[in-house]
C-alpha cells in the first residue's frame, strides 16, 4: 500500500501466530497478519500477536472485508460503514452519527416520510442498521421476536422468536436494541432470553438466559440492556449471585467469565468499551457502583453511586473521564480514572436524566434534565451551561452538527443546533403515526436513530423513517 509503507513492514515482519488467530489483511491484498482482535476507537485497530506484542493500524488501510466486519460491531468501533448504526447509540455507543450533508432545516411540517410500517410489534426495542437492513424487536401475542426490515423500503424481510412475553404495568413487551457483528445479530428479550442470529437469513445459531442459565434477577421493569459485541465476546448484565457482569462466547454462547465478586442485580443501563492505560476495559453503572470489568472478567475498578429505584442512562466515557446519570432525583456524577483508582470529580443534580440520554459534544454534555429541561452542562466541572424547556422531556441523538430531540409525550422531533449559547431549535415536526396499542401510562419512549440520510422514529408497532439528506 503507497500511502502507509509502514504497515507493510509490520505485516511482512508477524511472523508465525497460532492457528485460531484471525488472518488481516491489507487493503492490496498481498500483506497479511495472524493476530487477535484487541479493539477499534477513532478509526484504528488495535491487534495482539501471538508473542504479545500489540500494533495499531488504521482501519482503512485493512482490506474491505476486514473493515465491514469490524464495522459491523467491534464495540466502541468508529470504523462502520458509512450510515451503519450496529448498535445501541451508534458506532462508538454515544450516540453521535457521523453522517454529513444533512437538512440543516426542515420544510414546513417535517421532511419526506420514505416510508413507515406496521409490523413492528409492542415494545419500546430501538433500532440497529447495517448494510442496508434494519434490525428491532417487537411483542407479538405472547411471543417477542426479533425482527428484520429492508431500511430502503421497510418490508419486513424475516422474524425469530427469542422468548415469551414480557408484561409490566407501562407497556408489554421487549426494550432492547439488537446488536449487529460480523454478520451475526444478537438480542435480548424482556425476560432476559439472549439469541444469536445469522444476520441475513435470520436463523437461529444459540440462545443464552440470563435468568435460567446466568443466575440472573428480572427486575421490575425487566431487561432492556442491549449486549455489547466486542471481538469475540458479548457482554451482558445478568446481575445476580453468580455475577452481576458476565461474557459470552460470540460464536457459540458459552460462558467466559462472570464476575462473582461483584453480584449486584442488573439495573438497566447498557455497557461500554474504554481503553485506559493501554488496556480494554469494560464500564458498567449498576443501582449502587460503577465499576471497570477486564476483557478476563477481573473487576479493574469500583466506586459507589447512590442509585434509586432505576439507574437507566448509558455511561459516558472520554479522555479517562467517566460520567453518568440517572433520575428520580439522583443526577449525575463524574469520575476520574487515575492507574487503577477511580476519583471523583464531581455529583450534583444538574443532569437528572430519567432514561432519554445524554450526548458529549466538544467538552459540552446535551440532555434532558427533570430539574430544569433541556440542559447544556460542562463535561469536566459539572456546572450547568444553559437550560430550557425546549419540547419538553424525551430522548435525543445528534448528527451534522445538531441535535435531533423527540419528545415523549407528543411525539414533536425537533432540529436543535448543538450550541453552548442556549437552545437554538430550527426546525420541528410531530410524528405522524401514532399507536393505539400503547400502554395508557407509556410515552414515546424508542429513541431517534440517524442512518444513511434518514431519520428512524418509532411508537409501538408503527416505524416511520424520513428523508434528512440535503
Amino acid at each position: 500500500m503507497k500511502a502507509i509503507p509502514l504497515l507493510i513492514l509490520l505485516l511482512a515482519a508477524c511472523g508465525t501466530a497460532r492457528a485460531e488467530f484471525r488472518t488481516w489483511k491489507d487493503a492490496s491484498g498481498a500483506h497479511e497478519i495472524k493476530a487477535e482482535l484487541i479493539g477499534v476507537q477513532n478509526g484504528k485497530v488495535t491487534l495482539k500477536r501471538e508473542n504479545g506484542t500489540t500494533l495499531s493500524l488504521p482501519v482503512a488501510s485493512l482490506s474491505k472485508e476486514d473493515q465491514a466486519l469490524l464495522g459491523a460491531g467491534g464495540g466502541g468501533s468508529s470504523a462502520s460503514a458509512a450510515g451503519d448504526w450496529p448498535q445501541w447509540r451508534g458506532p462508538n455507543r454515544d450516540d453521535i452519527s457521523p453522517e454529513t450533508g444533512l437538512l440543516k432545516k426542515w420544510p414546513s411540517g417535517g421532511p419526506k416520510r420514505a416510508w413507515v410500517s406496521e409490523e413492528g410489534g409492542l415494545g419500546y426495542a430501538g433500532f440497529s442498521i447495517v448494510a442496508g437492513k434494519l434490525y428491532t424487536m417487537g411483542l407479538f401475542d405472547a411471543e417477542e421476536k426479533l425482527l428484520c426490515f429492508d431500511a430502503s423500503t421497510g418490508k419486513k424481510l424475516w422474524d425469530l422468536t427469542v422468548g415469551p412475553i414480557y408484561t409490566n404495568g407501562w407497556g408489554d413487551g421487549p426494550r432492547s436494541t439488537p446488536t449487529v457483528a460480523a454478520g451475526k445479530v444478537y438480542a435480548i428479550a424482556g425476560q432476559g432470553d439472549i439469541v444469536c442470529a445469522d444476520a441475513a437469513s435470520g436463523k437461529k445459531e444459540w440462545s443464552v438466559s440470563l435468568q435460567k442459565d446466568l443466575g440472573g434477577k428480572l427486575q421490575g421493569w425487566g431487561y432492556t440492556e442491549s449486549p455489547l459485541v466486542d471481538g469475540d465476546l458479548v457482554l451482558v448484565t445478568p446481575g445476580g449471585p453468580k455475577g452481576a457482569i458476565a461474557a459470552l462466547d460470540a460464536k457459540t454462547g458459552k460462558v467466559q467469565w462472570q464476575t462473582s465478586d461483584v453480584t449486584e442485580n442488573a439495573q438497566y443501563s447498557s455497557i461500554i468499551p474504554v481503553d485506559l492505560g493501554g488496556q480494554r476495559q469494560y464500564v458498567q453503572l449498576l443501582m449502587n457502583s460503577i465499576l471497570s470489568v477486564s476483557k478476563e472478567g477481573k473487576v479493574l475498578w469500583k466506586t459507589a453511586f447512590p442509585g434509586k429505584v432505576a439507574v437507566i442512562p448509558t455511561s459516558i466515557h472520554s479522555n479517562g473521564q467517566i460520567y453518568v446519570a440517572a433520575g428520580y432525583g439522583v443526577g449525575c456524577k463524574s469520575i476520574k480514572v487515575d492507574g487503577g483508582n477511580a476519583v471523583d470529580l464531581y455529583a450534583n443534580t444538574n443532569m437528572v436524566n430519567h432514561h432519554g440520554g445524554v450526548i458529549l459534544i466538544d467538552g459540552k454534555l446535551y440532555g434532558h434534565s427533570d430539574k430544569g429541561g433541556w440542559t447544556c452542562q460542562d463535561f469536566k466541572t459539572g456546572e450547568i451551561v444553559w437550560q430550557d424547556k425546549g419540547i419538553g422531556k424525551g430522548a435525543v441523538t445528534s448528527a451534522d452538527g445538531h441535535l435531533i430531540c423527540l419528545s415523549e409525550d407528543k411525539g414533536t422531533v425537533a432540529l436543535v443546533k448543538v450550541s453552548d449559547k442556549g437552545w437554538e431549535e430550527v426546525s420541528s415536526f410531530e410524528l405522524e403515526a401514532k399507536s393505539s396499542q400503547r400502554n395508557p401510562k407509556g410515552k414515546i419512549w424508542v429513541h431517534p436513530v440517524v442512518s444513511g440520510g434518514k431519520l428512524y422514529l418509532r411508537d409501538q408497532e408503527f416505524i416511520s423513517c424520513y428523508d434528512i439528506k440535503g
